[in-house]
């Protein structure tokens, strides 16, 4: 749906002492828009979505430390929880002086929304959380190897292959029936299967397994949620959509046809819908 009339400027900027990738788009058509991707992705999760959400909104896309374009420094300089992420997302918001932003977050970046918004309710307006990671789950079969005592560490960092990375997208992110964008995950695996790259994924998935202190931060969020869940989710399960829904004091529900990534599924339904929500229509 991308139409590329609202042109991309891609800039580097410092938060946390780390220098993070930043692609915005439509500056002064509207009030700022945060895109935060989940884990083993980048901005490009949002490829086809920021086109037609810059035309209403000045949106900003960025790679979270370890991801994508962004630096990926050892996890003895940068602790990749998901508490060092929003802290990070913190001071990207300051350093654009935006104000208070709009957040989605989807999967991994849907906790850091949750974070934020917890931690920073001053920098938040609202939030659309996309099968964001919050209740306690076991790792998909795809990952769980990485997790096995001893040899998990170098099974991840040495022989999680292109093969395994296109099968973890197309088996357990995106649901059967749509098209799967091999293009963009050939991408994002160019963007992993760099030593330090696959270093900082490695601690984020160890620190993804305890999200206690996401789901403490639930009940604390005042701004107003939009909870987007897929129906064939296989990452989390979409019974976690009506649970987050009921336990935020200020939230929506909407579950869409798709599976774990139903902004690249169906777009345009997307876009609708988070739009709506961040103009106070629905």
């Amino acid at each position: 749906m991308a139409n590329r009339l609202v042109q991309r400027v891609a800039r580097d900027v410092t938060a946390r002492g780390v220098r993070m990738r930043v692609v915005e788009a439509g500056e002064g058509n509207g009030p700022p828009v945060v895109l935060l991707h989940g884990f083993l992705s980048s901005y490009l999760s949002f490829d086809d979505v920021i086109e037609a959400l810059a035309e209403r909104f000045y949106v900003l896309a960025p790679d979270l430390p370890g991801f994508g374009a962004s630096e990926k420094p050892n996890p003895s300089r940068y602790n990749y929880s998901v508490e060092a992420f929003s802290e990070s997302v913190a001071d990207l918001v300051a350093a654009y002086g935006i104000g208070q932003a709009n957040i989605v977050g989807h999967g991994l970046g849907g906790a850091v929304a949750l974070t934020l918004a917890a931690q920073h309710n001053e920098l938040v307006q609202r939030i659309a959380l996309v099968a964001p990671l919050c209740y306690a789950h076991p790792p998909n079969s795809k990952l769980r190897a990485g997790l096995w005592p001893i040899v998990g560490s170098a099974i991840f960092k040495q022989l999680y292959g292109r093969t395994v990375f296109r099968s973890y997208f197309k088996e357990e992110v995106f649901s059967s029936r749509n098209n799967i964008p091999f293009g963009r995950i050939d991408e994002l695996y160019g963007s992993f299967n760099v030593p330090s790259a696959r270093e900082s994924a490695y601690a984020v998935l160890r620190a993804m397994l305890d999200t206690r202190s996401v789901v403490a931060r639930v009940t604390r969020i005042r701004r107003p949620a939009l909870v987007i869940w897929g129906r064939a989710d296989r990452i989390y399960p979409a019974s976690f959509a009506t649970k987050l829904a009921r336990e935020l004091p200020n939230a929506r529900l909407e579950l869409l046809d798709a599976g774990h990534a139903p902004h690249e599924e169906h777009p345009d339904l997307f876009v609708g819908v988070v739009a709506e929500f961040f103009e106070g229509r629905r």
